[in-house]
């Protein structure tokens, strides 16, 4: 328990050192002069990387919008096509044969097999 207690003195006496510290620092003034940026700090504090990617997102959504229709004219031209075969092989759309996925046999075998 005694332990405890000291720990706890100790935290709360760091907390207070720094809060005052926290409190004091804002007044601490580094000299223009002192404050040296690297190139790639200039360019990143600079307002040319906004104006890039305002660049990058018209272009990018542009690019997009004429990619979707490129899409569209290719899946609608694939449709047609589709839709051709299927005119040729028969009258509209061509029936699937469902008879041979539920195993009922067609009138016709039906028919000879009773005779």
């Amino acid at each position: 328990m005694f332990t405890f207690i000291i720990t706890n003195i100790f935290l709360i006496s760091l907390a207070a050192i720094l809060f005052m510290v926290a409190r004091v620092l804002p007044r601490i003034e580094t000299p223009a002069e002192e404050i040296k940026q690297s190139p790639l700090e200039k360019w990143v504090t600079s307002g040319v990387p906004e104006k890039v990617d305002a660049v990058l997102n018209a272009f990018f959504a542009k690019f997009l919008r004429r990619a979707k229709v490129v899409i569209m004219r290719v899946d609608n031209s694939v449709t047609n096509r589709l839709q051709n075969f299927a005119k040729k092989e028969g009258n509209g759309k061509p029936k699937p044969d469902f008879k041979e996925i539920t195993g009922e046999k067609p009138q016709e075998e039906n028919e000879t097999a009773s005779i």
